[in-house]
């Protein structure tokens, strides 16, 4: 193909090429069910072939949750060498204090999760306040569906921008999968309160926090030699290609649409990515080995 993106069958085909692997959750292990059969051989093959495996999420909720998750999915703990979480990410930002986004915010914040999860602040000397004008800074972690329409959020962000309240956002996805279809989720509620006048960081894919905490994790490794492994051109591949990062693009993910039947599959890419920086490495359908 042309812009550097190569067509291939199967990950062996390119096994020589990295020593780290980052996959993403969801369209690259599993769609909410069973992980897929091909892809859980996959990563039992990576392990056998020297490969470390880390699962990188952009989940407002913890690792621990994830990971157990997982399990419950069909990929036990033992099968990977780590998962990483935006909200894992935040809890140590929030914990640490070292570096931005997380240095500067204050100690009095609104917490906003889906089911009531407090699990991102555990632990954290932060003092959970439910009165918006009372919060030092926003904490948006999770969204219950039936508060993910963003409006909802007009008069309370609206002042909250007013008097420069920052948000930090611990999952940057745009919409979410509920029981009526897509739906707004915390990324679309974040770029609302841009809209507002709000100061927002983020701190899940494409965004660098993650990706940094990947490579502290992996033990600051070549990243020329790190291959992420995703659904998604804005989130995985644009992500991991600003760190230097190889990617490979899944195609049954969520470009299925737009990339099925295309009678000119490098053309479709490019239009997709839209430059150079955002064009996947590599290109397959689902993970296969």
């Amino acid at each position: 193909m042309r812009a550097g993106t190569i067509e291939i069958d199967a990950l062996s085909a390119i096994a020589d090429r990295f020593d780290h692997v980052l996959l993403d959750q969801w369209g690259t292990l599993h769609e909410g069910g069973t992980v897929f059969p091909a892809a859980r051989d996959c990563v039992a093959r990576l392990k056998a072939a020297g490969k470390r495996v880390l699962v990188l999420s952009n989940s407002g909720k913890r690792a621990r949750s994830n990971e157990e998750r997982l399990t419950r999915l069909g990929l036990p703990p033992t099968a990977y060498d780590g998962i990483l979480t935006s909200g894992e990410v935040t809890w140590a930002g929030l914990l640490q204090r070292a570096r931005a986004p997380f240095a500067d915010l204050g100690r009095s914040c609104l917490l906003i999760t889906r089911g009531g999860d407090h699990s991102v602040v555990d632990g954290l000397d932060l003092s959970i306040v439910t009165e918006i004008e009372k919060a030092d800074f926003i904490l948006l972690a999770g969204l219950d569906d039936d508060v993910a329409e963003p409006e909802q959020w007009r008069a309370r962000f609206g002042a909250a921008a007013a008097r420069r309240c920052p948000m930090l956002c611990a999952n940057p996805d745009m919409t979410m999968f509920s029981a009526n279809g897509l739906i707004p989720a915390p990324g679309a509620l974040a770029r609302f309160y841009e809209k507002l006048g709000g100061a927002v960081a983020f701190v899940g894919k494409p965004h660098a926090p993650i990706f940094e905490a990947a490579l502290e994790q992996l033990g600051h490794p070549d990243p020329k030699r790190v291959l992420m492994i995703g659904d998604s051109i804005d989130h995985d591949v644009a992500g991991a290609r600003a760190k230097g990062m190889l990617t490979l693009l899944l195609g049954a993910g969520v470009h299925r649409d737009a990339l099925a039947g295309a009678p000119d599959l490098p053309a479709a890419i490019r239009m997709l990515a839209g430059s150079p920086e955002m064009t996947p490495n590599w290109l397959m359908n689902h993970l296969t080995w």
